[in-house]
């Protein structure tokens, strides 16, 4: 992304983004509630249209990019919607999309990436169990598994962490730590690293749709630690923190 800007609702929210992500590279863009994280996650993968500068996906802008199956991209959060259950299997082997040509049916290469997908995650036990039953983490999980299954270049995952339950986040990092051993390349928002962290080798913080760090993660972990965060607290003096001070998703 060169120049890259975004409004919503007439509202600057990205204000001159500057990013390129090498292949390899394991980046965190970090920020406080409200920064711009997520929305410069979408805006990269062409998800949300960008009023200014440019953005391209392995040197073609997104109107243009056809190879998704280099993509694996991991939203917030699973949409469940009504109507006839879908099965975590299901849900993962759509993963698989981006790679099958138009009219062929599933094959064994198919089937094997997705069981593949479903045991990194630990959920091959519950691989015929309908979605909306399960808890977010588990959910989380299971968005995890369907962009294993696509077998992509890159891994580009929105607060993956967010509101899931220490077990999952440590299934995370491991599973991460398998792909970055591969040289695969990830690109994820957080707001704290938590497990994640040691993974970590680059980070963006964003404040107020600014980037205001870019490059070796900070070692403190949590928002105090963040780059730019105020460190106002109502029995202190105001006092705010230098950016070296503090230590990546909106």
């Amino acid at each position: 992304m060169s120049g890259g800007q975004v409004s919503l609702d007439r509202r600057p929210v990205l204000r001159g983004i500057d990013l390129t992500i090498e292949p390899g590279e394991v980046v965190a863009v970090l920020g406080a509630n409200g920064s711009g994280k997520s929305t410069l996650i979408r805006a990269l993968l062409g998800l949300t249209p960008v009023s200014g500068g440019t953005t391209l996906l392995y040197g073609t802008p997104p109107a243009r990019f056809r190879q998704w199956w280099r993509i694996g991209y991991v939203p917030q959060r699973l949409s469940v919607g009504g109507g006839v259950p879908t099965t975590i299997r299901e849900v993962v082997a759509s993963g698989r999309i981006a790679r099958q040509r138009r009219f062929r049916l599933t094959g064994a290469a198919d089937r094997e990436a997705v069981s593949a997908a479903l045991s990194a995650v630990d959920m091959a036990h519950r691989a015929g169990d309908p979605v909306q039953a399960l808890s977010g983490g588990q959910q989380q999980r299971v968005l995890i598994a369907r962009a294993l299954a696509g077998e992509p270049d890159t891994f580009v995952m929105d607060e993956p962490t967010a509101g899931v339950d220490a077990q999952s986040q440590q299934l995370l990092a491991d599973t991460l730590a398998v792909l970055v051993g591969q040289g695969k390349t990830v690109l994820l928002v957080a707001h704290e690293l938590g497990p994640l962290e040691p993974l970590i080798s680059r980070a963006v913080v964003l404040r107020d749709g600014f980037v205001c760090h870019d490059g070796a993660p900070p070692h403190a972990v949590g928002a105090h630690a963040l780059p730019g965060h105020d460190h106002v607290h109502p029995h202190a003096a105001e006092k705010p923190l230098s950016p070296l001070d503090w230590r990546p998703t909106s």
